[in-house]
């Protein structure tokens, strides 16, 4: 069993657009979208949810309007101005941090730290696999460790199922979600673009794959926007160690099957449709 992670320094480039169609050229995979904060995958997988549950992450002060006096000692220690007195306390669940100084000091013991529900998590059927995916609530964080909730649901499904690949589709960037969603993968497949912030965006991810000593390659979606640029991302490739893996030219096939929620390999055999089966080729050729 191997792990691809699919990641981009920045949304837009076409990750997940590469992994759906990877969910149609793989025999035996299970899917994951490790995009929690903004999970798009399904839009184009279209599964069918088989299980669901909820994400709860920290915790969040409450009070107990029958035991709180209004003594205001809570909202004199509160650092993040979460905490309003008038006839009692109450919290604003926005700002409030789930320190605990409010509920150690209070004399009344009127507040106490609750579990927060922070998003939800779902095992998935789909026409190409299993698949797990979430959805943080909005305004919510912990994304870190929901990604990681995410990966191990899907390695267990891999592992229950004997399955042969575990496809990823990552976070964009490089922060918190990014990091956690390295752990354990066995390659990562950098999908960048012919501009300047591209290069930059590239190189970002790039080192941090390193950092973690996780081997990477790379394709370039729309090459052919930026041609000069695209020769200029080649070299940067080269310079850190980066195996290309293939340029995706810009195909109007692509915009047909974001509007009509279909992977590309279902609706197109055009020039995008065939580098990408050549991509996940070469992609099978580096383990």
């Amino acid at each position: 069993m191997k792990e691809i992670l699919i990641l981009s320094g920045k949304g837009g480039t076409g990750k997940t657009t590469v992994t759906a169609a990877f969910a149609c050229l793989a025999q035996s995979k299970v899917l994951a979208d490790c995009d929690v904060d903004a999970a798009d995958l399904h839009l184009l997988l279209s599964p069918k949810i088989i299980e669901e549950h909820p994400f709860q992450s920290g915790v969040t002060a409450n009070v107990d309007p029958s035991a709180c006096t209004g003594c205001g000692t809570c909202a004199d220690l509160c650092r993040f101005d979460a905490v309003t007195v008038d006839e009692h306390a109450s919290i604003d669940p926005f700002s409030c941090e789930g320190c605990g100084v409010c509920e150690y000091f209070c004399p009344e013991k009127a507040i106490s730290l609750k579990d927060n529900l922070c998003g939800r998590w779902y095992i998935s059927r789909t026409k190409y696999g299993q698949m797990v995916h979430a959805a943080l609530d909005i305004g919510e964080e912990n994304s870190g460790k929901l990604v990681s909730l995410v990966k191990r649901q899907a390695k267990n499904l891999a592992e229950q199922s004997t399955t042969e690949w575990i496809i990823v589709d990552g976070p964009p960037g490089i922060g918190c979600p990014v990091i956690a969603s390295l752990s354990g993968t066995d390659m990562v497949l950098i999908v960048t673009e012919p501009t300047l912030s591209g290069i930059h965006d590239l190189k970002r991810v790039a080192g941090l794959a390193k950092h973690f000593k996780t081997p990477a390659c790379a394709c370039i979606n729309r090459w052919d926007l930026n041609r000069q640029m695209a020769e200029e991302v080649e070299r940067t490739c080269e310079a850190h160690d980066i195996t290309m893996l293939g340029r995706i030219p810009f195909d109007e096939d692509v915009v047909d099957s974001l509007v009509r929620g279909i992977p590309l390999m279902e609706v197109s055999s055009g020039p995008a449709a065939v580098e990408i089966k050549q991509i996940w080729e070469r992609l099978q050729k580096q383990f």
